[in-house]
């Protein structure tokens, strides 16, 4: 089987480490363009680059893949599969269309459910208790094609975004892996999705992360700040400054106070009022330190009831 990979992130470097070694003839490597990068505008290459330098695969860059010198280039080396995993690009119909097999897609949700950019952050933060990978038959819309195969993972009560990505980029080189063995076997067996059941987890930006007190219930702010560890984290603001939120847990329920005021103080502990009942930080990072406890943090920083967080 000539496989043709594409992928971006971390999750689909280690989906690609993971058919490398199981000995996948792998004929091309596809992923973006190296960006700038931080502060000092250096440029960075993707983790899936890196990971196909490691094993001197060729790597294949396009700002387009959907350009017709791109489709050209694919097509010439003749793939029976194409294996796709958080790339980043929609890939046109004349792509598609290239390999015996298709493409196929290793996506982290139980689809119809979170197709789009954010599905692990999003079953989080709606309080799924299962998620999955799904290998799915891509077709040219976003996350629409036909079912090959789903595996499911449990969330667990403390699940963070890292955590579950972990998890389940293991989970998806697995099935990437068994994916190749069966489409080579002709035991793979596509189902429609459900479109009624279809939901959407769009692309998570930093602004995403702040706390909203007022709107949100305690147990939706404590899954938001679960979601977004470790990037780009819940946050809010006090005295002027950034407090990023890295740990917390449900309070008492009820209304003590106006929304985003600080309902209670201990030394390792600050109780925040949500729409429903509080919010209690055990975590924090003030803007311009180093992440640590709410009992460090209040030895060196004054907090007290009645103070308005926003």
């Amino acid at each position: 089987m000539r496989v043709i990979f594409m992928g971006t992130p971390d999750f689909a470097a280690v989906i690609l480490e993971a058919l490398v070694q199981a000995k996948t003839e792998i004929v091309l490597v596809v992923t973006q363009p190296d960006r700038v990068k931080g502060r000092g505008k250096s440029v960075a290459m993707s983790d899936v680059k890196e990971c196909a330098l490691k094993y001197s695969l060729p790597v294949f860059q396009p700002e387009k893949v959907r350009a017709k010198e791109a489709v050209e280039k694919i097509g010439l080396l003749k793939p029976d599969i194409i294996v796709v995993a958080a790339f980043g690009q929609i890939l046109p119909k004349e792509l598609l269309e290239i390999p015996a097999y298709g493409c196929i897609n290793i996506h982290a949700s139980l689809l119809p459910k979170f197709r789009g950019a954010s599905p692990i952050q999003q079953s989080i933060i709606e309080g799924e208790k299962v998620t999955g990978i799904t290998v799915m038959q891509m077709d040219e819309g976003l996350d629409t094609g036909d079912i090959l195969f789903q595996e499911e993972i449990k969330i667990a009560e403390d699940e963070t975004g890292g955590s579950l990505f972990e998890s389940l980029s293991h989970l998806g080189a697995r099935a990437a892996v068994r994916a190749v063995k069966e489409a080579q076997e002709g035991k793979l067996q596509p189902t429609a999705q459900d479109e009624s059941k279809a939901t959407y987890a769009g692309l998570i930006k930093k602004e995403f992360g702040a706390l909203k007190f007022s709107e949100d219930s305690a147990d939706r702010c404590e899954r938001l700040v679960r979601a977004l560890n470790p990037w780009p984290s819940a946050y809010t603001h006090i005295g002027g400054k950034m407090l990023k939120i890295w740990k917390s847990r449900v309070g008492r329920k009820g209304i003590f106070g106006e929304c985003g005021t600080v309902t209670a103080v201990n030394d390792a502990e600050i109780s925040v009022q949500c729409s429903d009942g509080e919010l209690v930080l055990t975590e924090v990072q003030l803007e311009g330190k180093k992440r640590m406890s709410v009992h460090d943090f209040l030895l060196g920083f004054k907090v007290s009831e009645g103070e308005v967080l926003k």
